[in-house]
């Protein structure tokens, strides 16, 4: 990558990765913890929501290339760990006596310090595997057959966020049983979403390279998560 690629500006970069964050933190907060069940089926209540920051992290591995991704990835870390500690924080203010919420409060944004290592670390490994596998996988097909892409990397990435978030969460809280139940049934539908979504993804992909006259292919860059540079 030359220096006149690593100046390069974007029209809509900047509005893809605040699409991401905001993604990532309301699924985060909203739903995570609770467990719905239909038909007989259980699931996670974030389902329906966590999924599309894949979509967004495929669009922006697919585009921009995976060190441009990358460092959306750490944005999306570093605001995580903004909104548990700030939610933190506010828990343990302590209410006025007329104030008569902080019960409702704690329920909602109370997260454990389980729930909150788990997310963190199941985000972080998620994330960049799934950005691993897009950008490997576009340059061993040389571009071709896009959903491919983001439904195989979606199988590995959401795997290995399953895996690491459920039993990190609420192995010895919930029955081991329920545990094994949400990651599986979550995980299925997971990679669903994104077969669903796949023409989506296609619209968006096919807009944002015609747009931004950028289609990265990354056949020289460093994977090593710890390297922010583009």
């Amino acid at each position: 990558m030359n220096a006149t690629e690593t100046k390069r500006t974007y029209k809509y970069y900047d509005f893809v990765m605040v699409a991401f964050v905001v993604i990532l933190l309301t699924s985060n907060l909203i739903g995570a913890a609770k467990v719905c069940e239909w038909h007989g089926f259980t699931f996670g209540a974030g389902i329906f929501f966590f999924p599309l920051s894949y979509v967004f992290g495929d669009v922006m591995t697919e585009v921009y290339g995976y060190a441009r991704a990358r460092k959306i990835v750490w944005a999306g870390f570093a605001a995580m760990i903004y909104a548990s500690f700030m939610a933190e924080i506010i828990i343990r203010m302590p209410p006025s006596p007329i104030w008569p919420n902080q019960a409702a409060l704690e329920t909602m944004f109370g997260s454990t310090w389980r729930i909150v290592v788990a997310s963190l670390t199941a985000y972080f490994c998620g994330e960049f595997m799934n950005s691993y596998v897009m950008a490997k996988m576009k340059v061993k097909t040389e571009g071709k057959h896009l959903w491919m892409r983001t439904i195989g990397s979606t199988i590995v990435g959401e795997a290995v966020d399953s895996v690491i978030f459920y039993p990190i969460a609420f192995l010895g809280i919930w029955e081991t049983p329920l545990v094994l139940k949400v990651l599986v049934g979550n995980y299925f539908l997971k990679v669903g979403w994104e077969v669903v979504m796949t023409p989506f993804t296609y619209k968006i992909v096919a807009f944002l390279k015609k747009s931004e006259h950028e289609d990265f292919f990354d056949r020289d860059t460093d994977f090593s998560p710890f390297n922010i540079k583009t």
